[in-house]
């Protein structure tokens, strides 16, 4: 009943075959894998220097390819849902100058990779993109893409091999080339992911603690709302200026270091809205720190209350909610043996992610199918290893 994804093998197989027929015959000498994530708690908190907990999906972004003999880099994406062109050639500037974004915009996330990669001057390179994870469903494909193709750069020319440093790099490739000023917890967590783990990363200090969840009973059901969104729009920055400006009021850095009592004493010097997107913010730091706490203990049920509560302030709150993933939420909760439900990602449509037992996993997929009122897609998945190698032979 659920979606059946391409293993990470398939997908290779698949970018190989593209290469093949691309590049006249050529066979590729490299291939790497970056996943997409799942946030279980703590939204829109990492540009708030707070906590997230999310986890590497097996859902992943292949690379396969090789460097070439000269400055030309010819990219393929194999990705269906892109805009056109599927390939796109350019040089390499041999004056350190920036490689402009333009169209189609799925290579601005490999230009922004380049344009930032921290052992310059690349090669030139012929390279294919294959992925499972879902465009647009919150599930971060922009980072699992960013993140297969810096390590895909390292393979033609070594860097330091700091992962903190090769995550920021890939959040400032987002930044400067897709014009979306995001956190730091996608790239993060594609990068350190760590299989049979959540993360729990403090946005301020970057230090990530791994979390165990391979509970042989527990599963994570994540269901697509197959409601497309874009980052891209004003809704995301907005949140963000909102959450800087009631930083500012209360005299703080961040939201980060904010109490819900500084918050009230100051409720009357900002407008209802910051003070909305503030108190989300402020209480989701904070549930997010005892969900993680949760899951050490195994005590599923808090955790569960948490993910609800989170799901809640997102839509009252901080309004990044929408109607399909309100009735996925509430479909999940209907349903003996889950312990809880959310969106994920930055909103306006994607996914739900839902802890439940495994035993729980059929009736919870038909339950939510006779009451959503689009059609969902399923992932049933389990925490996997962040970006990596992967042997050609």
């Amino acid at each position: 009943m659920a979606c059946s994804y391409p293993s990470v093998s398939e997908l290779v197989t698949d970018a190989r075959s593209v290469y093949r027929q691309v590049f006249e015959n050529e066979a590729p000498l490299v291939a790497v894998c970056a996943p997409g994530r799942v946030n279980l708690i703590g939204e829109h908190t990492d540009y708030n220097q707070g906590f997230v907990l999310p986890m590497a999906l097996p859902l992943v972004t292949v690379v396969v390819g090789s460097k070439t003999s000269d400055r030309e880099v010819s990219l393929v994406t194999a990705n269906k849902d892109v805009d056109e062109p599927v390939r796109v050639d350019f040089t390499l500037p041999s004056d350190g100058s920036p490689l402009p974004p333009g169209s189609p915009s799925w290579a601005n996330y490999v230009k922004g990779v380049i344009q930032h990669y921290r052992a310059p001057p690349l090669p030139g390179f012929r390279a294919v993109i294959a992925s499972s994870v879902p465009l647009g469903g919150g599930l971060s494909s922009s980072a699992s893409l960013e993140v297969a193709f810096y390590t895909f750069l390292q393979q033609l020319k070594p860097d330091d091999g700091d992962d903190v440093s090769k995550a920021l790099s890939c959040q400032k490739a987002e930044h400067t080339h897709a014009g979306v000023p995001c956190g730091i917890m996608d790239q993060f967590v594609s990068v350190l992911g760590k299989e049979g783990h959540a993360l729990l990363i403090d946005c301020r200090s970057l230090e990530a603690t791994s979390i165990p969840l391979a509970d042989p009973h527990l599963v994570i059901l994540i269901t697509n709302s197959n409601v497309k969104h874009a980052l891209t729009g004003s809704e995301y920055p907005t949140r963000r200026r909102q959450c800087e400006e009631a930083a500012s009021i209360l005299g703080k850095d961040s939201l980060r270091d904010a109490t819900m009592k500084d918050l009230e004493e100051a409720k009357n010097k900002m407008e209802d809205v910051t003070y909305q997107r503030a108190r989300h913010v402020i209480q989701e730091i904070e549930r997010t720190a005892q969900a993680a706490e949760s899951l050490k203990k195994g005590d599923y049920v808090k955790f569960g209350k948490l993910m609800v509560e989170s799901h809640n302030s997102l839509r009252d709150l901080y309004e990044v909610s929408c109607k399909e993933l309100d009735e996925l939420v509430s479909a999940a909760m209907e349903v003996d043996g889950v312990y809880g439900s959310r969106m994920t990602g930055g909103g306006f449509g994607g996914c739900t992610v839902t802890l439940l037992q495994a035993s729980a996993i059929n009736k919870t997929i038909q339950h939510i199918k006779e009451q959503y009122s689009g059609t969902p897609t399923f992932y049933v998945t389990t925490p996997t290893q962040g970006a990596r190698p992967l042997s050609m032979s």
